[in-house]
């Protein structure tokens, strides 16, 4: 969906708020396999993903760590660089072609004083960025590996075609070759 689409399937915005909004957000086109954020750099950008798909990762002793998946009307952003004014130890990079809107968050703060509908929608997604993260740290200290992996197919069917298996049992923390038994059971 485009950007102003799901603006507008969110809360209803005037021509002059959507023109602003539309000029605001600059359009960036990565091919697969770029690294939109590199670990422990420093980026106060606001990510809206309009096609394709981002994943979200890092280093633990060695090893590449999914931290989250990104895919078409997600809003990002690295957090730590944006409200901490500090390095964002998570890397960004795509999974396939993906085009994404991207503004300064200095920018966006602006736009909340001139506009304050856009404020508010920003809120309501804050919230349900919030609400992602709440869940996924749920299902990984209260649910097996199995559960985590069939909710993962229920809410996001397409990201087994989408990534590789190394991907998703990193994000589901698990093994791959636990994954590999989990699914040889369906």
């Amino acid at each position: 969906m485009d950007l102003l689409q799901f603006f507008n399937n969110k809360l209803k915005f005037t021509d002059e708020e959507n023109e602003v909004l539309s000029n605001a957000f600059k359009v960036e086109i990565y091919a697969k396999g770029t690294t939109v954020v590199q670990p422990n750099s420093f980026v106060k950008k606001v990510y809206f993903v309009e096609r394709g798909l981002l994943r979200c990762y890092y280093y633990k002793e060695g090893k590449d760590i999914t931290h989250f998946f990104f895919d078409e009307d997600t809003f990002t952003a690295p957090l730590n660089s944006v409200f901490y004014n500090k390095e964002e130890a998570y890397g960004w990079e795509t999974l396939e072609e993906t085009t994404l809107r991207v503004i300064q968050y200095d920018d966006l703060q602006d736009l909340f004083i001139k506009y304050p509908s856009i404020q508010r929608f920003f809120f309501g997604v804050s919230l349900d960025i919030l609400n992602a993260y709440a869940l996924k740290l749920e299902y990984l200290q209260f649910y097996t590996a199995e559960e985590r992996y069939a909710n993962l197919l229920e809410t996001n069917p397409g990201i087994l075609h989408r990534t590789s298996l190394g991907h998703i049992a990193s994000y589901l923390g698990i093994t791959q070759q636990t994954l590999s038994v989990i699914r040889g059971k369906k």
